[in-house]
């Protein structure tokens, strides 16, 4: 039988002193690990020897019921190949017991413990004869201990359980941070994996999106040659230059002159929304009359229904811009002529003016004069928009709904076309809109030219 003995008390400044060597070791060892693991084997090899141990370890859930040793400390060589697989069960030993129990267990005389019988052959042959286990807590839970093995049977007095107290939660809260930072680090890694996918799908995207436009660009070129010859034959036969045409046959070939237009308007519009994704299409601008290409965009366009009544409000004087007229009499006809093929009856209202202090970006307002815009609104009165859709008609190929689509017809690419026109001219397009009461559409352009780069 051990003789038990009492350890004489610490003076309370030489406890102060082991207990800041406990905790700056334990930070010692949190700044220079790499891993959790690191962090409690660093923390054995500098805390074990401030308290005396001989040696000691740190355990680790495995399972709910089972800890496995994750790190250890000056064990016997003989038994240092064993400790990969060493195991305890929780609520069994003293380590079992402070994770169970969660609480200091301290077994100051091993072989007086008639209750560790079991384990004095062990005791024995590690040679250790007191062991003291803390538990290491995370997250609020117990999820391993903290043990340490004494040669002596040395009972400690407060100061001594002060100290190891200490050491476990230093190493409880230190092994946590360790824990959150590789949590860190791991989810980082999956970030970095998980964004080179991204790019790499992102790319393959653009890729696929700029043969998709260079494939319509060729089409739509390719489609246009026959379809030019298609509308020459059809003036001659309209002029007839090839002989004389019934009433019927002239009805005939002007059906077919007036779906070869509407064909060709469709060829270049796709042309043009695949030239503008590519950043093909060109701008010519030159000083206009805004007042003018409101007027040029309505006289190319059928007539409304009878029921329709159309106003132009403008200025009496002209309304200089500086744009490309060509795009702008393209994005008013689609304008314009949205508003009469969705009002059955009331009225189309025009309206050309000019408002000061645009909101343009910087690079619009570095590419020319932007202190003013020149507006063109186009109001009807017509079936109007829900809220909710308002955005989704400036998408390609898209109207609200697919009785729309049948009831009114079209493809969904005017807005979608005219919008990016806008953007280009350095402008924008927008729409207030209420169903049943009407929309109005606002083209928004700088007096001054000023273009914005496709993206």
């Amino acid at each position: 039988m051990h003789e038990t003995s009492v350890a004489t008390p610490i003076p309370a400044h030489e406890r102060h002193v082991r207990e800041l060597r406990a905790a700056r070791e334990i930070a010692h060892a949190f700044l220079t690990a790499r891993s959790p693991e690191d962090v409690y084997r660093l923390a054995l090899e500098r805390v074990a020897p401030v308290v005396g141990a001989a040696f000691g370890c740190v355990y680790l859930r495995e399972s709910d019921d089972v800890l496995r040793l994750v790190a250890a400390w000056n064990w016997p060589t003989e038994f240092r190949p064993f400790l990969g697989q060493m195991r305890v069960r929780v609520g069994l030993g003293p380590t079992g017991i402070a994770v169970a129990e969660h609480r200091f267990v301290e077994v100051y005389d091993v072989f007086g413990d008639t209750a560790l019988a079991d384990w004095w052959d062990a005791a024995r042959e590690l040679g250790f004869a007191s062991t003291v286990a803390l538990p290491v807590v995370l997250a609020g839970r117990p999820e391993g201990a903290l043990t340490f093995y004494f040669r002596q049977t040395e009972q400690l007095d407060e100061g001594d359980r002060a100290l190891l107290r200490l050491v476990a939660d230093q190493l409880s809260a230190t092994a946590e941070k360790a824990h959150l930072i590789e949590d860190l680090q791991r989810a980082n890694l999956r970030l970095r994996e998980q964004n080179v996918e991204l790019e790499a799908r992102f790319r393959e995207a653009e890729e696929a999106r700029r043969l998709k436009n260079e494939f319509l660009a060729n089409v739509s070129h390719e489609l246009r040659t026959p379809l030019t010859a298609i509308l020459g034959f059809t003036y001659l036969l309209r002029e007839q230059h090839a002989g004389p045409l019934t009433e019927d046959q002239a009805a005939s070939v002007e059906k077919v002159e007036a779906a070869a237009m509407a064909l060709m308007h469709l060829i270049d519009d796709l042309l043009s929304m695949a030239n503008l994704q590519l950043g093909r299409l060109d701008v010519k601008p030159e000083t206009c009359d805004a007042v003018a290409l409101a007027r040029a965009a309505m006289s190319g366009l059928a007539p409304p229904a009878p029921e329709v009544e159309v106003r132009t409000l403008a200025p009496d004087a002209a309304v200089p811009v500086r744009t490309d007229p060509s795009q702008v009499v393209r994005i008013l006809r689609n304008l314009v002529g949205n508003a009469y093929k969705f009002t059955p009856s009331g009225r189309v209202t025009v309206r050309v003016r000019v408002s000061s202090g645009s909101p343009w970006t910087p690079e619009a307002r570095a590419g020319g004069d932007a202190r003013h815009a020149v507006v063109w609104e186009v109001e009807d009165t017509g079936i109007g928009i829900d809220e909710a859709d308002q955005e989704a008609i400036f998408e390609p190929f898209r109207q609200v709904d697919g009785s729309a689509t049948r009831r009114y017809g079209g493809t969904g690419m005017g807005l979608s076309l005219s919008r990016q026109l806008a953007r280009r001219l350095g402008g924008d397009i927008s729409v207030r809109s209420r169903p049943g009461v009407g929309s109005t559409f606002v083209l928004a352009l700088p007096a001054g030219f000023a273009p914005v780069l496709m993206a």
